[in-house]
């Protein structure tokens, strides 16, 4: 490793967002440093953490250099971070300063300890405890435990919901504590944390180290520090973990590898899962997708030989998989202002006789969806998007779900002053508990949603009083699909199926099918997860959908083997790609003319088609007016380059913001 003395001048990559290509500016040496030593600079009138890249190959004058100091404890990232950044930086067309910084989120982890403490669990001197595995659960567990220690490869590990697969890559986990290394689970949801912790716990005997944004700098500080100084351990974390400094990583695993959360849509825009496959490359190490609705890109790439593919058919313990069937809502409709159609109440009836659980499910937030005038006819929207305000009865506001604005709940149209007339039109899942509460006012009610569970404490709390038997009825959005097990419950009642099935090539959203399918068939799986059989029912007024057709005659080959087919030909993701060009400004017709200045600047590359510019679906976000490109092309094009050569031959106003979104997985 590269040395450099005092007073030397060297290059110091930034944790800020800098316009210089490689995000470094050069420093003299206030002490002997090392190369990826991380260091503290003066940035402005701030101190901001730096990692020393190497000596500063030009000559650097009578030029006054600032000086990077070191730290207390010496903190080096290890060398397979610095092409992971720089490699994450070059591909989203981000600041490698402002990826750098993801690195060393918790600046304080680098100041020295007050009171140091070893609180962490002793892993290399624990007797497993666990239930053993089938016979299918070992065969699927072998080959992922074989591929530790033998550097790169990626699995899918592909098994219907409630075929146990968090025990089957524990197996590749345990193996690699094993071997005194460390391990990363990435998590789709903050909500799931409490309640995989204990899973851990029953399998490891310890608790693993948790990483989200609700944590404290406290915690934050610990993991970090474990992180980088290279401790066995297990880290059990939100889509941010991927860039802690491991310094010893054995085996990562992305849950639910399918889940669109893993996109993170601001700052710097990743793709979690599409990154852990890149990190696992540098760290030479194995990483394991797991899903029970595998990803078409992951599909794909196990088609292709590049991911191996290990699949778990059966339930665990013999569980069958439930029964799904539609309820067709054009000839069993509901009554006039209620959601639930006979079929499902009297289902509901009969399961609640039996003492067993129940989870309606409806992804929509709030009380309605959107609020009408019946005097002028107004639709009451957001003054700040072009949104329409949610209804939350419950804590008598309106609520846009895009800016987070709010406006009492009032009976006074805003559009024509008249009193009275305002209705709340379609249900959210408060209004349906409050039809649920009606309707069976001795079952014990919860509503899981993000306006209702806020933190990983509550999730945990709404998940005992399940597994207790203290809840008869869960009403719930996608929040409640994913991951958990209620051997009680045995109905699943979909409120709405055909929320999100408008989605498609046709409507602008290329995942609208798939992502349909997926939320689903997991929310099916919710049910009958133990010895009692599980049943579903699809309240729908589209029964001849593709999507419900495929999943009430269990034909998922199919479903696959369609939407491949359908992307193929038009040559859309995972077969072609795709990047976004979003422009926005407060001026409105500022933004027109430079869109078009924009799109006459384009070079006309023969392999690219560029789309636009047109006003995005939300033409007013937070105050900014909103304009969309979209370029598409083949795979093996280079886009970063070519969008990079555009934008530099016209100069972007001050009042302009442009952002790249490459490989987008959201167009509004």
């Amino acid at each position: 490793m590269s040395e450099f003395l005092p007073e030397m001048p060297i290059r110091v990559l930034v944790a800020a967002k800098l316009p210089h290509q490689d995000g470094a500016l050069t420093y003299r040496a206030g002490g002997a440093m090392r190369a990826g030593e991380l260091v503290s600079v003066p940035l402005g009138k701030r101190q901001v953490v730096g990692m020393v890249l190497g000596a500063e190959e030009k000559d650097t004058g009578k030029m006054r250099l600032k000086t990077a100091e070191s730290y207390a404890e010496p903190y080096c990232l290890p060398p397979s971070m610095l092409p992971f950044i720089n490699w994450v930086a070059g591909w989203y067309m981000e600041a490698p300063g402002g990826v750098f910084k993801m690195a060393v989120s918790v600046p304080s982890a680098l100041k020295p300890e007050k009171a140091p403490t070893d609180d962490a669990p002793a892993v290399s001197a624990l007797p497993p405890r666990r239930e053993p595995l089938t016979e299918a659960q070992n065969a699927a567990a072998t080959p992922l435990v074989a591929r530790i220690n033998k550097g790169f490869s990626v699995s899918v590990l592909d098994g219907v919901t409630g075929s146990g697969k968090t025990e089957i890559y524990f197996e590749a986990v345990a193996a690699a504590l094993k071997n005194g290394k460390q391990a990363l689970i990435l998590l789709p949801e903050i909500a799931l944390s409490k309640s995989f912790e204990a899973r851990v716990l029953a399998r490891f005997g310890f608790a693993p180290h948790l990483w989200h944004s609700g944590l404290g700098d406290k915690a934050r500080r610990r993991v970090w520090r474990e992180a980088i100084r290279g401790k066995p351990m297990v880290v059990v974390g939100a889509r941010s973990a991927l860039f802690l400094p491991f310094a010893n990583l054995g085996v990562m695993v992305v849950d639910e590898e399918h889940d669109l959360t893993y996109r993170q849509q601001d700052g710097v825009r990743y793709h979690a899962r599409d990154m852990a496959v890149v990190r696992a490359k540098y760290a030479e190490i194995p990483l394991i997708l797991s899903s029970a609705t595998p990803s078409l890109e992951s599909l794909v790439n196990v088609e292709a030989g590049k991911y191996a593919h290990i699949s778990l058919p059966m339930r665990y313990g013999g569980a069958e998989l439930p029964e799904i069937a539609l309820v067709d809502l054009r000839k069993t409709p509901t009554e006039s202002r209620r959601w639930l159609a006979p079929p499902l109440v009297e289902a509901m009836t009969a399961t609640l006789a039996k003492k067993e659980q129940i989870l309606l499910f409806l992804n929509r937030r709030g009380y309605a969806p959107m609020s009408l005038c019946l005097s002028c006819r107004a639709r009451i929207t957001c003054p700040h998007c072009s949104a329409w305000l949610v209804t939350h009865k419950a804590v008598g506001v309106l609520r846009c779900h895009h800016c987070g604005h709010t406006t009492p709940h009032g009976a006074v149209c805003p559009s024509c002053g008249v009193e009275g007339m305002i209705l709340a039109c379609g249900p959210g899942v408060e209004r349906l508990a409050e039809e649920v509460a009606a309707r069976f006012p001795e079952a014990r009610l919860g509503v899981f949603s993000s306006d209702t569970i806020t933190t990983p404490k509550q999730a945990a709390a709404f998940f005992d009083a399940v597994h207790q038997g203290a809840l008869d009825i869960i009403i719930g959005t996608q929040m409640i699909a994913k991951g958990h097990h209620f051997p009680d419950l045995t109905l699943v009642g979909v409120v709405d199926a055909d929320l999100g099935l408008g989605g498609g090539l046709g409507a602008g959203d290329l995942r609208g099918a798939e992502l349909s399918w997926q939320l689903l068939a997991q929310v099916a799986g919710r049910a009958g997860r133990a010895s009692r059989a599980g049943r579903v029912l699809l309240q729908t007024a589209n029964p001849e959908s593709r999507v419900l057709q495929s999943l009430i005659q269990g034909d998922r080959d199919g479903f696959i083997a369609a939407e491949k087919a359908e992307r193929h030909a038009a040559a859309m993701p995972p077969y072609g790609r795709l990047a976004g060009v979003i422009l926005s400004a407060r001026n409105e017709d500022a933004l027109g003319r430079f869109a078009q200045q924009l799109a006459g600047a384009w070079p006309h590359y023969a392999e690219i088609l560029l789309l636009g510019p047109a006003p995005a679906p939300i033409r007013l976000l937070r105050g900014q007016h909103r304009v969309r490109f979209l370029l598409k092309t083949a795979r093996e094009v280079n886009l970063q380059r070519a969008i990079a050569t555009w934008l530099k031959a016209v100069k972007i106003p001050a009042s302009i913001q442009c952002q790249v979104d490459i490989d987008p997985v959201s167009f509004f």
